[in-house]
């Protein structure tokens, strides 16, 4: 290790941290946390150490034997078996949207996404929009609802947090895992492998554990129509007013204009995790972590829905697209008793992700309608880069004195820097216009902003009796943002005179910027009764937000010039927060003799100003804007039943419905003309219907080992792509899809086979654009700008783990 990197090491940490009612640190997890009894896992979501049967809230939690065994990687493997929550699977290109009880107005996408504001994502007590694998994971905790007390920042509807495993300072350990695996429709075999080692350096006092891991996942969409040369070779050989009519042409014509790349959508992630803990005595303690990700892909986890006559596993995109992704993150966390009086934790972190991509672009320029057809090689391509930078602090004190009454006060911050820098090329149309322009560059931009937020928050809670306890909690919060940004169009004629080549610069006059800011408060109601040990009813009223900001556009200058014009006119360039109010009651027990485990709710959130996508009416650029109310309700349920000692069933499902509750002027916008929501309309992005169910038996063999089988089965409901389906939106089918798989459990290693979408389900998880682009025709060019991402086909693989 370099003197550098080891600095860095010993500079970060993660933040996992709870917190018990006595003077002894929450953080050190009982041996319950790994416990397969669903209400048996110890959590910390209230800040307090208590097994999930005893939590006065609605949290799901997935222990760490259950990620092995479920095969659970990432936060789209674990909303299968999480009520209420939808992840779509789009592949490695982004780490996916979460949506949680239906909350979000956004359309779909066959991308995905690579930022989070409705859902907080955690790592421990660290706040972040990184999708980091679930390796060494303790256990994983899904709040379901607004959590805006406690928790703040980004958690509208819900809050998902994963939690370490910690340094022990005792004992020295070894864990390794390998998979290896065949995927249909691939031409290559897949590889995972990852391992922890934990050594404890002084002990009682210094301990050390890295995690390392690395997945070479197989792609399974092929593009076969990439150009060889492009602004040379033809993007579609025979033109056609209709899509019948069009085509790739004849094998000849196809072998001169194209060539072909197998399994674009491939996934090789390095990640890593390093903790130092240094410990003083039980009340004084530190952790350090330095964490890193980095992923690369070549191409969509997503088809053309046949345009051309492309097949199923097909892209029609005429660029490779390829995308990386380089996360880190720094933090600091200290832990000291006060003396039996209260806990302090202070939590300091720095995480940055970087973001390479290029894109085909041609469509997006043939749906502005500009003419560029009039080019018969006409094709485009983008290359973005865009840097995510976030700091954040949050100190805490959590009472430890005992007593009826207990509480946590904290103050939080976070400064958030967005930059991107983006550029459009068009290969050979600056000769056909005869423009000067040797590197084709026909569009540039660059946006900058700053998002600073601050808050301070308490909770309390009183126990009337030992069975019987309320809590409330009030959050304030206040937060400002600014943007800067600048556009040009170097071969229009002022953008000629302002960058001529070979300048890539921004003139003084093409640089804008906008702000916006505000602030309120949140809070929350709580109360809980234990009917005895194994009955917990509870009541919660809570409310969450999300905050404002600009939208990631440059400004127009005003007047606007002649010609093309990309930009964000005054009303454009902010977006106020919305908010939401959750009234829910749920119950949780374990009954006969904890043979049947489960947990239920139901749940009323109403939600306003929402944050919805929009268009700018000048070059019909991605923005966020504010219209409406709307509701989601619903039902949650989650169980396990231990028929045998030998034979169990676990099961959940969700009901949600949300819809919009008044008219929505122009939310949706397509092809440049806005279409209107009326009140009933249903939310895009998430399922009604979710449910899921796995039977494992267990036949012990000797000396405590034994042979583990499962079958699990999962279903998700249809969903809408649009609000409404209003402007050419369409449903998603619903699908179900199985899984299986036979282990040897040992005293030391596993080794067990499995297979996963046993049946190769072919299913749809997302549309990017919507059907009036799709067969569009355009000067006898067909468009390709309509996708559909798919679900990843059957996996059969060996999984091998190891532990000393």
């Amino acid at each position: 290790m370099t003197n550098k990197s080891f600095k860095a090491t010993l500079f970060c940490a993660t933040a996992l941290v709870g917190f018990a009612q006595a003077p002894a640190f929450a953080q050190t997890e009982p041996d319950g946390a790994a416990s397969t009894d669903a209400n048996e896992i110890i959590v910390t979501a209230t800040r307090r150490s208590t097994t999930l049967q005893d939590a006065p809230i609605n949290i799901s939690a997935v222990g760490q034997q259950q990620l092995a065994r479920q095969r659970i990687d990432s936060v789209q493997d674990l909303a299968a078996f999480t009520p209420g929550m939808t992840v779509a699977n789009t592949g490695p290109a982004s780490t996916g949207n979460i949506i949680m009880r239906g909350i979000s107005a956004a359309d779909t996408s066959a991308g995905g996404s690579n930022y989070e504001s409705a859902v907080g994502v955690y790592l421990g007590e660290v706040p972040l929009y990184l999708d980091f694998k679930l390796i060494d994971i303790n256990r994983v905790e899904v709040l379901q609802g607004p959590q805006g007390t406690l928790y703040g920042l980004g958690t509208l509807s819900g809050a998902v947090r994963y939690i370490p495993n910690r340094p022990d300072p005792s004992k020295f350990s070894v864990d390794a895992h390998m998979r290896g695996f065949v995927q249909d429709h691939s031409s290559n075999p897949g590889f995972n492998m990852d391992g922890a080692v934990n050594i404890p350096i002084i002990e009682d006092h210094v301990a050390f554990r890295t995690v390392v891991g690395y997945y070479d996942n197989p792609g399974f969409i092929d593009y076969n129509y990439i150009l060889r040369n492009p602004g040379i070779s033809d993007p579609q050989p025979v033109r056609g007013e209709t899509a019948a009519e069009g085509s790739f042409g004849t094998p000849e014509q196809r072998a001169a204009n194209f060539y072909s790349k197998k399994d674009v959508n491939y996934e090789k992630t390095f990640t890593t995790r390093n903790q130092l803990l240094l410990q003083l005595n039980p009340d004084i303690k530190v952790y350090l972590t330095y964490a890193h990700q980095d992923t690369k892909t070549q191409g969509r986890q997503a088809t053309g829905a046949g345009v051309l006559g492309t097949g199923k596993y097909e892209g029609p995109w005429r660029y490779l697209e390829p995308r990386s992704r380089n996360s880190n993150l720094y933090s600091a966390e200290f832990n000291i008793g006060l003396g039996g009086f209260a806990q302090l934790v202070s939590t300091s972190a720095w995480t940055t992700q970087k973001i390479k991509a290029q894109s085909d672009n041609t469509d997006l320029l043939l749906d502005l309608d500009y003419g560029y057809e009039a080019f018969p090689q006409f094709s485009s391509f983008n290359q973005s880069t865009v840097n995510y930078k976030q700091f954040n602090q949050e100190v805490r004190l959590v009472s430890t004195h005992g007593g009826p009454f207990n509480w946590v006060l904290g103050g939080f911050y976070n400064n958030l820097r967005y930059g991107s820098q983006y550029r459009e090329y068009v290969p050979g149309l600056p000769g056909f216009f005869g423009v000067f322009r040797p590197d084709n560059l026909e569009y540039m931009s660059f946006v900058n902003t700053q998002t600073k937020e601050m808050a301070a928050y308490g909770e309390g809670t009183f126990h009337i009796t030992d069975a019987w306890q309320v809590t409330g909690g009030l959050r304030y919060y206040k937060y400002k943002a600014f943007a800067e940004g600048g556009t040009d169009t170097p071969l229009t004629g002022g953008g000629i005179r302002r960058t001529p080549y070979p300048l890539v610069v921004f003139d003084p006059s093409r640089i804008k910027s906008g702000n916006t800011k505000a602030d309120g408060f949140v809070w929350k109601a709580n109360t809980s009764y234990k009917i005895n040990d194994d009955l917990l009813v509870y009541a919660t009223y809570s409310t969450g937000y999300r905050t404002g900001n600009v939208n990631r556009v440059a400004p127009c200058i005003l007047p606007l010039a002649p010609g093309q014009n990309v930009c964000a006119l005054p009303n454009e360039l902010a977006f106020g927060p919305d908010k939401t109010r959750n009234k829910e009651i749920g119950v949780r027990g374990s009954l006969f003799d904890k043979r049947f485990q489960f947990t239920a709710d139901v749940f009323h959130i109403d939600w306003s100003q929402l944050q919805t996508p929009s268009q700018t009416l000048n070059g019909a650029v991605g923005i966020t804007v504010n219209a409406g109310k709307a509701v989601s309700k619903g039902v949650e349920f989650s169980g396990q039943f231990k028929i045998t000692p030998e034979l169990a069933l676990q099961g959940m499902y969700s009901y949600t419905d949300a819809k919009l509750t008044e008219d929505a002027a122009d939310i949706v916008v397509s092809q440049g003309q806005p279409y209107s929501a009326l009140k009933g309309d249903r939310l895009p992005g998430s399922a009604k219907h979710q449910a899921a169910a796995q039977v494992t038996y267990t036949y012990p063999l000797a000396n405590g080992t034994d042979i583990e089988a499962s079958w699990a089965a999962t279903y998700m409901g249809n969903i809408y792509s649009r609000i409404g389906l209003r402007g050419f939106g369409e449903v998603i089918p619903d699908y179900l899809t199985h899984r299986a798989s036979i282990t040897y459990h040992g005293e030391h290693f596993d080794v067990g086979v499995y297979a996963d979408n046993i049946f190769d389900k072919y299913a749809i998880t997302g549309i990017s654009n919507d059907r009036s682009s799709f067969n569009q025709a355009r000067s006898g060019v067909i468009e390709r700008y309509y996708a559909q991402s798919v679900l990843t086909p059957r996996r059969i693989g060996v999984d091998l783990r190891f532990h000393y």
